[in-house]
């Protein structure tokens, strides 16, 4: 059973069709969290009436990358396979006698949902559902992005790209690590107040100025940010972010979901002098035995991810809140 889900921008994507892989009529959403209703044959990390998350990226515990230390993918991943079925290839949606397919294996803007024991993990029962469901994409991976995946270190220099819930959460994750200077970017300067209170030291929209923000950047920090961070999903954005690097040891992660087909334009130039730019899925974090420990720290005030939280509606109005996200309000 669905207890709370959040609405992330790539739920939007699969909406509109920039999603790979997805087949309509499909029921989206994946960061849910809930409580077991039953369990298949075989299942043993889970059962009825255990509190628990759900992520859209599986960890078998099996599979090569599974079992390397370094990975958090999974060969079972949407990135290798549509998961518009679930492993068997079947849909347990239907309706009016019509099947609907599934998203990620987990499509959380439903009541009830049937997915496989890789992508759920069962956490503590003192947490509050609507609140630790965000922790199952939004918030773990802006927060993994710098704390995993860049790997932030204090004293440094960062620049974030997209101040929506997941780049406040890279915010977070850069507060956290000890940057000394954390710029945030976006062109809806309603969000700089919240960026600030989490962590942003200045806050600027490229619409402010003549030039390339990247060149901004350059000129704000003499050579560059030590790490930079597209939260967007653009290709335009991405360049934006690894130029503004600074030219040897500048590492640029894309968080943002770019729409499916995109080429993204490099000069290569930008790498051969040092520069990194890397992709990174849900933070770096392995899902299932990560989010036990992420819940423990958010019961333990560690962080506080109920800042992210602009508004609460009932399923029912599913689509204001869609509305809500596009008009920036979220």
């Amino acid at each position: 059973q669905i207890v709370a889900t959040g609405i992330c921008r790539t739920d939007d994507h699969v909406l509109e069709g920039g999603f790979p892989g997805i087949d309509f009529p499909v029921i989206p959403g994946h960061e849910g969290a809930g409580i077991v209703e039953s369990v298949g044959e075989g299942v043993t990390s889970v059962k009825p009436g255990d509190k628990v998350i759900l992520f859209g990226l599986p960890e078998c515990g099996e599979c090569s990358f599974c079992l390397n230390p370094d990975s958090n993918y999974c060969i079972k991943s949407h990135l290798s396979e549509s998961q518009c079925l679930l492993p068997d290839k079947t849909s347990r949606f239907t309706c009016k006698g019509k099947q609907i397919h599934h998203f990620l294996w987990i499509s959380t803007f439903a009541e009830y949902t049937v997915v496989p024991e890789c992508v759920v993990a069962k956490i503590d029962a003192a947490a509050p559902l609507d609140k630790v469901c965000l922790l199952g994409c939004g918030f773990a991976t802006g927060y993994g992005a710098a704390i995993n995946t860049a790997k932030v270190k204090p004293g440094s220099s960062c620049a974030v790209f997209g101040l929506g819930g997941v780049g406040l959460s890279v915010i977070m994750g850069c507060k956290a690590a000890g940057a000394a200077r954390i710029i945030a970017i976006d062109i809806n300067k309603d969000k700089f107040a919240k960026a600030k209170e989490l962590g942003a030291t200045e806050c600027i929209s490229p619409r402010d100025f003549k030039k390339p923000v990247q060149e901004v950047l350059t000129e704000m920090t003499g050579h560059g940010v030590d790490y930079s961070f597209e939260v967007i999903g653009t290709a335009d954005t991405l360049i934006a972010a690894l130029a503004s690097c600074n030219k040897n040891t500048g590492v640029c992660v894309m968080v943002g979901v770019v729409p499916a087909g995109t080429m993204v334009p490099i000069d290569p130039l930008l790498l051969l002098s040092g520069r990194t730019c890397k992709g990174t899925l849900l933070g770096g974090w392995r899902m299932r035995d990560s989010i036990p420990k992420l819940v423990s720290s958010y019961l333990e005030k560690k962080f506080n991810s109920d800042l992210l939280i602009t508004h609460t509606l009932p399923i029912a109005k599913i689509n204001e809140g869609f509305e809500l996200l596009r008009a920036g309000k979220r």
